[in-house]
């Protein structure tokens, strides 16, 4: 079943995309979104009976290296963890793509769309089941290879090429400290299976290494590059600006990758290998510090961008953040909760994003909507329980939306991990919940409310989307209202350590003390969650002429927040300029003048001239040869004289 799930979506890659003129459009659609379904089907079945039975069990398919004393299988590790990420990719790559069906109706290249969606899914598929660190880095790059295609999708738009390669060159930072970390596994452990290292790493603790002169913990100095590669596939802060510009992409990219699978990857990863970072306190730290700072720098940034999707992109950074800082104070099991609510959510105000962009005629700037609650009703009351699922509405005790059970139990873990790391994240996360509340309900306020700020002809035939984009709504909508209740005891809850079996290691009793903490830890999210949303209200229904005061009025702050804190200014200062000045120097300075000087423009042209000029010794008259015969006569007859007779 297993095998099934993970290549049904490359089958119907392969038809799509080797295949998609035979089959047509209608064709291509129906060979790659049957798999995914099939696939999201079995992927139910087998989370009932792994995650819920406890049936763990690892699938061998074949010998991929046997080279010397190293031997590696190709095997599916399906445990809970790859349970979830299994339910995870292919529910939200299903109604992606039946989505897609509808929003990509009327482009020129249906099957090579559809051909990426299936191609990214199995990827990741692959990168979620792999049972050993070379099996992941296999499908870690093809989901890189695989957002390259897809946010490059409209390749006519110079825009969206240069966010595809910039997606793909800030990747390939983050994948050189994944690999030198894959490379420092092998060479501390001496092997890149799980189950091999897992076992190795307690005794291996307190191993050092010298680096660069400098005895420093092995194990620390390996999970701090792993972690490197999540920040890159994860878009944490230094290694994030790609994110935002892969919205050139279509918006079921947006969806699909970069708010429920791909950038989770990073997530994965460090669960995954959870019995190696629980014996690397510092880099634990690290991974806290990161996380907090990015959950509040993403929020700060998402205030003030006028594009519907880069907001969301910004906001899926921010929880991403929180994910991040969830793993620093080893709390995975909350982290993974957290993924699988914001898959539901995040997907479902990215896809409502896409319906508003559709019926908009491809206005993405939410200076030009406004009243749209009139014109798509279904697709207004949709977003609004997608907002309250990522700004985590509930009532403490009670009930409430997906969020409020996940993140809500993050802030709290951060709490009580009683850190300083911990006390960082929770204060970030703090303050970041309130900024999620504004800048989330910024959106729907301007988007929705109010006089309609858009172009006459584009408002009157503004229209709700079709059938078969608003049903897949509905699927994420109801586990944007359900998931957090009902999964909440077995992710958790008091259910939580026969649900996780072995899939985890965690040293600590966090979730526990989580549970425990006082009862002002637990309301503040859903205080700042209220004040946000009254403070949006008040800026943009209330008294809409007070943003364009404040940022008239606070303009350093409004325009350092509007340029997302200058990280592409300092990066173009840092990297750009002195790589585009070196290079032009190397291509000036040493190709042009010294390679070229002394090769085809020196040496080379030398002799041609010479050549040239010796050629038009040989002019075809015969008294010119003779003429220069007798001049030859008489300097051998001179030299005769007057050097050889001496």
């Amino acid at each position: 079943m297993d095998v099934a799930i993970v290549f049904l979506p490359l089958i119907g890659a392969i038809l799509a995309g080797f295949f998609g003129r035979t089959l047509g459009d209608r064709g291509a659609q129906l060979v790659t979104c049957i798999p995914m379904v099939l696939a999201g089907l079995l992927s139910i079945v087998v989370f009932f009976d792994v995650a819920l039975g406890g049936n763990a069990y690892t699938t061998e398919l074949f010998t991929w290296i046997d080279s010397g004393t190293f031997e590696l299988s190709w095997a599916l590790r399906v445990d809970t963890l790859t349970a979830i990420m299994f339910c995870v990719v292919t529910i939200v790559s299903s109604v992606v793509h039946i989505y897609s069906v509808g929003y990509m109706s009327d482009d020129k290249s249906i099957p090579r769309f559809m051909a990426y969606l299936s191609l990214f899914s199995f990827f990741m598929l692959m990168l979620v089941s792999a049972d050993n660190f070379v099996q992941m880095f296999f499908g870690w790059e093809g989901v890189g290879l695989a957002s390259y295609l897809l946010i490059g999708f409209w390749y006519e738009k110079p825009s969206a090429n240069a966010a595809a390669i910039k997606a793909f060159l800030v990747n390939r930072v983050g994948d050189v400290g994944f690999a030198l970390g894959i490379a420092g596994a092998f060479l501390l452990f001496g092997a890149v299976q799980f189950d091999a290292v897992f076992p190795q790493v307690e005794g291996m603790a307190e191993t050092t290494i010298n680096i660069f002169g400098m005895e420093a913990n092995a194990l620390t100095a390996i999970c701090l590059l792993l972690f490197v590669g999540a920040m890159g596939k994860s878009a944490q802060l230094g290694l994030h600006t790609w994110l935002p510009d892969a919205m050139e992409g279509p918006t079921p990219v947006s969806a699909l990758i970069h708010a429920a699978t791909m950038v989770t990857a990073g997530i994965f990863m460090l669960c995954r290998l959870s019995p190696m970072f629980e014996y690397a306190p510092l880099a634990l730290d690290v991974v806290a510090y990161v996380g907090g700072a990015t959950a509040l720098f993403a929020a700060t940034v998402g205030l003030t961008q006028n594009d519907i999707k880069r907001v969301i992109a910004y906001s899926t950074c921010s929880q991403l953040g929180y994910m991040f800082f969830a793993i620093g104070v080893s709390a995975y099991s909350a982290a993974m909760f957290h993924l699988m609510t914001h898959a539901f959510f995040k997907a479902l105000l990215f896809l409502g994003a896409g319906s508003v962009i559709h019926a908009m005629h491809h206005e993405q700037d939410m200076r030009k909507m406004g009243g749209l609650y009139k014109k798509i009703p279904v697709t207004y009351a949709l977003m609004w329980i997608g907002t309250l699922a990522l700004v985590g509405f509930g009532i403490p005790g009670v009930t409430g939306f997906a969020g409020f059970y996940s993140k809500d139990m993050v802030i709290e873990a951060a709490y009580a991990a009683q850190s300083s790391a911990g006390g960082f994240a929770f204060i970030m996360g703090v303050v970041a919940a309130f900024l999620t509340s504004v800048y989330s309900f910024r959106l729907l306020f301007l988007t929705f409310h109010g006089e309609t700020r858009a172009d006459h002809h584009t408002f009157e035939h503004a229209h709700e989307s079709p059938r078969v984009m608003l049903w897949p709504l509905y699927v994420l909508a109801l586990g944007s209202v359900l998931a957090g209740a009902v999964f909440y005891g077995t992710f958790v809850g008091d259910g939580r350590e026969a649900f996780w079996g072995n899939s985890l290691l965690v040293l600590s009793n966090i979730i526990e003390d989580a549970h425990h903490v006082p009862f002002w830890v637990k309301a503040s999210p859903m205080v700042m969650t209220l004040l946000g949303l009254w403070l949006a209200w008040y800026m943009y229904i209330r008294r809409p002429e007070l943003p364009a005061e404040f940022a008239r009025q606070a303009e350093p702050f409004y325009l350092f927040s509007l340029n997302k804190w200058y990280f592409d200014e300092l990066y173009d200062a840092i990297f750009v300029r002195p790589a585009v000045w070196l290079g032009r120097g190397l291509w000036k300075g040493g190709d042009g003048a010294v390679i070229d000087g002394f090769g085809p423009d020196g040496l080379s042209a030398v002799t041609q001239t010479l050549s040239r000029r010796v050629s038009r010794l040989q002019s075809g008259y015969l008294y010119h040869y003779a003429f220069a015969m007798l001049i030859g006569v008489v300097l051998l007859i001179s030299w005769y004289i007057f050097v050889a007779v001496r």
